[in-house]
């Protein structure tokens, strides 16, 4: 039981400490960096053309928003790898192939090490389904459609247990990409507020903390967009390459499944 939670408690324990560390490089950048006083002249204004200066001062929304944004990058990288590692060495069409003649011919055995030569979740998959073929391949006691059913069951299970370590972090992934979009919004009516305080107050109006308001509702906006739709690109991405992994298990499942309906 520990054994098998522990990869789990390990994976939570991973995002929870990436999701800190990008919120810590995220403060850091703003104030080390877009805060480095090279980006602003004697005023404290930032200095023509330099979009460095600009989105600091965005305020404390541009912080969050670039944690929200470094979250989706190191998650999004975390899944490539992840994903990249499931689908395994070498084509899946040509394993799939491999492994039904393998099964035409009862080489169990050599199926197996197939599998195990392939790796990733298919493989995993396929070589749960072999060895419950090759369990009940000699037993006499059961018709085929028991048999049948019994390795449908091992390979539904086998998959259900790979398909949650595909899908992981995915909600990471598409919530920051939500959350990017309306935190911009906040920075941005937050900025529109400072505009307009400035330009209701008695006689002249401020003209740089009306531009200050401005740049900080058009920066935060910016970044927020810009976050979202990587989030966005990135999470359609991977739904894609799950499906298509996804289709393969399936796939594989009724040739092993056939190939025993098939076997006189």
């Amino acid at each position: 039981m520990s054994k098998q939670n522990s990869p789990s408690v390990f994976k939570s324990l991973f995002a929870s400490l990436a999701i800190l560390i990008c919120v810590g490089v995220g403060i850091l950048i703003y104030v080390f960096i877009l805060g480095d006083p090279s980006h602003f002249d004697a005023e404290g204004h930032p200095k023509q053309g330099d979009y460095l200066g600009m989105m600091y001062k965005g305020g404390f929304i541009v912080p969050i928003l670039m944690a929200i944004f470094l979250i989706i990058i190191t998650f999004s990288i975390e899944r490539l790898m992840t994903i990249a590692r499931s689908k395994g060495k070498g084509r899946a069409e040509n394993f799939i192939r491999n492994i039904k003649a393998l099964i035409a011919a009862d080489k169990f055995d050599e199926a197996i090490a197939a599998c195990d030569q392939q790796q990733g979740s298919l493989a995993n998959v396929v070589r749960a389904g072999v060895e419950k073929l090759r369990a009940l391949h000699n037993d006499n006691s059961l018709d085929k459609e028991s048999k049948v059913a019994a390795i449908q069951k091992e390979i539904e299970e086998a998959t259900a247990l790979e398909l949650p370590m595909l899908s992981k972090n995915l909600s990471v992934i598409s919530t920051c990409a939500t959350i990017a979009t309306l935190w911009g919004l906040i920075g941005t009516v937050l900025g529109m507020i400072r505009s307009f305080a400035a330009m209701s107050q008695a006689g002249a109006p401020d003209t740089t903390a009306l531009a200050t308001g401005i740049s900080e509702a058009l920066i935060n906006t910016a970044i927020g967009i810009i976050g979202s739709v990587v989030g966005i690109i990135m999470y359609n991405y991977f739904t894609n390459k799950i499906d298509a992994i996804t289709f393969s298990m399936d796939e594989a499942g009724f040739t092993i499944v056939q190939s025993v309906s098939a076997h006189k």
